[in-house]
């Protein structure tokens, strides 16, 4: 794939944003994205990590073909990469995004979709789209009121501000926030150990997740039992269950689990 590029080790899938110096986002990148995804839904994988080539993970949309374009034909290409973003938001595991340089525009709103972001300690984020007259075509304000709130997510988008990483994880947009020499590998060995974990546990907690960000908690709590009670199922469950009334009846500490991730 000419512009993302897909590895797989130790049961973690790694998508590398590789069009450098900017990576920014145009339909091929996206198209890739989207065989990505499905390509990841096939290999076994029980984490993905995705990171940018170069000294930046994206400068955002890929706008050289824009000016001149007819609105309907913008839309379709927008809604398209909605549809992409979005699945991407939803596969059923944990995602990391490790960032580092400047974060904007459509790179900032794929970021987003993550499920945890690790920033370097240089990295910078903003909406770019203020100075184009334009919104945050992909979702990107309101994601980040999501994580932040209404009003500094008000302020970001309006004001194009380039937002260090330290703010952003102050307000909680931001995970973690470490050396810039240290990025990948601290973003790789979380993304190894959650590999490691309940993977149907976690698609349940995104699913949860989800429906708590439509509808608030009153639509999780709806939605509750249809995802939770098919996870007692599950091999995994069925094992770790039995080990830790085992232990509990023999006085001893619960075992850790080795999940299988089925």
């Amino acid at each position: 794939m000419p512009h993302l590029t897909i590895s797989f080790d130790e049961s973690v899938a790694t998508l590398t944003l590789d069009r450098p110096p900017q990576n920014r986002i145009d339909d091929q990148m996206v198209d890739e994205l989207a065989a990505a995804i499905t390509t990841i839904a096939d290999s076994g994988s029980r984490a993905v990590l995705v990171c940018g080539t170069g000294e930046n993970f994206s400068f955002g949309g890929d706008i050289t073909s824009w000016p001149g374009a007819v609105t309907q034909e913008l839309r379709a290409r927008f809604e398209h990469y909605m549809s992409v973003f979005n699945r991407f938001e939803r596969i059923p595991m944990p995602v990391i995004a490790a960032v580092q340089g400047l974060c904007f525009g459509g790179g900032f709103e794929l970021a987003l979709r993550a499920d945890m972001i690790f920033a370097g300690e240089s990295a910078t984020f903003g909406h770019p789209e203020q100075s184009l007259g334009i919104v945050t075509i992909l979702g990107g304000a309101y994601r980040v009121a999501e994580r932040a709130g209404r009003s500094r997510a008000s302020e970001w988008a309006m004001t194009s501000e380039k937002v260090p990483a330290a703010t952003m994880e102050r307000f909680g947009v931001v995970n973690r926030v470490v050396a810039d020499a240290d990025l990948l590998n601290e973003a790789r060995a979380f993304a190894q150990k959650v590999a490691q974990g309940p993977t149907r546990a976690y698609a349940a907690h995104k699913a949860l997740l989800r429906a708590w960000a439509v509808g608030g908690v009153s639509s999780a709590d709806d939605a509750m039992f249809d995802i939770a009670m098919p996870l007692f199922e599950a091999e995994n469950v069925q094992r770790g269950l039995k080990s830790a009334v085992d232990a509990l009846k023999a006085g001893r500490p619960r075992p850790t689990l080795d999940f299988k991730g089925r």
